[in-house]
């Protein structure tokens, strides 16, 4: 069996935190292929490596002395290392980043050190093979991840390598310049490795433990989703819902290798295991409840609207002339409401408005600010019966008014419109009716 293993920032932020990364790769022979993040806070109040590294290159670039921030980041790896009792040095690495620094080698190169240098600690650590990612994780000249160059290349290397550490966050060109995935691509290298090595599973350790039903800013505790679909994760992430980044479950949905989010600190924790399809039934209902704030609605009448071809287009373009998505477009036989994000339709609104009486023609335009939008989904809202009717009910009674609503065809979702002053108390509601009452 293979496991590849991807530990977050916050599970690296000390030696006292690699002891305990260590003492979960040591337990499972299996997991042979380790991802590791960039040092995290130690503390509330502390700094990410690679926010130091993002300043420090900032300093450089503009000329100024930057020796100093990065004899501050110098400290936190030897700390890490004296922790560990390493005979280890990261001189000579610094050397060459400090040249690099001053030749202004680009900010993805200086974000990225802060993985590679804890990936040759790791490797140290361990007595696993370190491999760059620089040299086996491509880009293509768009920017845009090399799937099928990567997927050989470092597939090739790792039939012969036992066990390895391959840093997180970052790739390259192919002339080798450094180029890194966004914020948390760390999630999306573990991936990659592990399609990469047909893994029977890809465990990524934060400091959750798993993915919750719901925000735990809003609910107090909320509980654990214990088995989610990718298409489930995918409906939640897309409202705000974040454990895992949104990229790191591509790769892996067409093999059939599942992810489990795990605990670093609570490693006895099952977490959430992330599979493509699955016959146990969930605990609850609905699997998850995420939303965003922030939201606007523009509400278009026309009579006999539904028998003019092309009206929704010609809507649709007024806002797509003014660099404008829309996130949902509920409409019925004389009426079509398009719910926009609020901050960007405001800078364009009276153009965006003038193209639509243009192109449409409509009998009138309402505009209605200030929206939330909540995703109720589940998979097992397709076999029960009055899940709508609940969620209505349970809104009504907390004396929410519901603005809009809108269910996708396969039934696993359904997007709820609220004001923002309701997000809260509308999300407990609906939390509530659905798990509270069964616990």
């Amino acid at each position: 069996m293979k496991k590849v293993v991807k530990f977050g920032g916050s599970s690296l932020a000390s030696a006292e935190q690699f002891k305990k990364v260590g003492d979960i790769i040591r337990a499972d022979e299996a997991r042979r292929y380790v991802v590791p993040s960039a040092p995290g806070k130690r503390f509330s109040g502390d700094t990410k490596v690679t926010d130091m590294l993002y300043d420090c290159y900032a300093t450089a670039e503009s000329g100024k002395a930057f020796k100093t921030k990065l004899g501050k980041i110098k400290e936190r790896y030897d700390e890490i290392i004296a922790g560990l009792g390493l005979d280890l040095d990261l001189s000579k690495e610094f050397e060459v980043i400090e040249k690099n620094f001053s030749a202004k080698a680009g900010s993805d190169y200086a974000a990225s050190r802060g993985e590679y240098l804890n990936g040759i600690i790791m490797a140290k650590y361990l007595g696993y093979e370190f491999l760059d990612s620089a040299e086996y994780i491509f880009f293509a000249h768009d920017g845009s991840f090399n799937a099928e160059k990567t997927y050989d290349i470092l597939g090739d290397k790792l039939k012969n390598v036992e066990r390895a550490v391959i840093p997180g966050f970052y790739g390259a060109y192919d002339d080798g310049t450094v180029k890194t995935f966004s914020r948390g691509g760390s999630d999306v290298t573990g991936s990659i490795v592990a399609r990469s090595v047909r893994a029977d599973l890809y465990e990524n350790w934060t400091d959750v433990s798993g993915f919750l039903i719901a925000d735990p800013r809003v609910i107090e505790n909320p509980e654990v989703i214990e088995t989610i679909t990718y298409q489930e994760l995918r409906e939640l992430a897309y409202m705000g819902a974040t454990v895992l980044h949104e990229d790191a479950t591509f790769p892996l949905r067409k093999e059939g290798i599942p992810i489990n989010i795990k605990n670093t600190n609570k490693p006895e924790d099952k977490g959430t295991l992330i599979v493509g399809n699955t016959c146990a039934k969930p605990k609850y209902t609905i699997t998850g409840i995420a939303g965003k704030k922030g939201f606007c609605a523009v509400n278009i009448e026309k009579d006999m609207m539904n028998s003019e071809i092309g009206f929704g287009r010609k809507v649709l373009q007024a806002f797509e002339d003014s660099g404008i998505s829309f996130e949902h477009v509920p409409s019925g036989i004389d009426t079509m409401t398009v719910f926009v994000h609020q901050s960007d339709f405001e800078e364009h609104e009276q153009q965006v408005l003038a193209d639509i009486h243009r192109l449409a023609q409509p009998d009138s335009i309402d505009l209605a600010s200030d929206l939330a939008l909540i995703a109720v989904v589940g998979r097992g809202m397709k076999s029960t019966r009055g899940t709508a009717g609940r969620i209505f009910s349970s809104l009504a009674h907390a004396h929410v008014n519901v603005r809009m609503i809108d269910q996708g065809s396969s039934e696993l979702n359904i997007i709820i419109g609220v004001s923002n002053a309701d997000f809260d108390k509308a999300i407990k509601a609906i939390y509530d009716i659905f798990v509270t009452v069964q616990l």
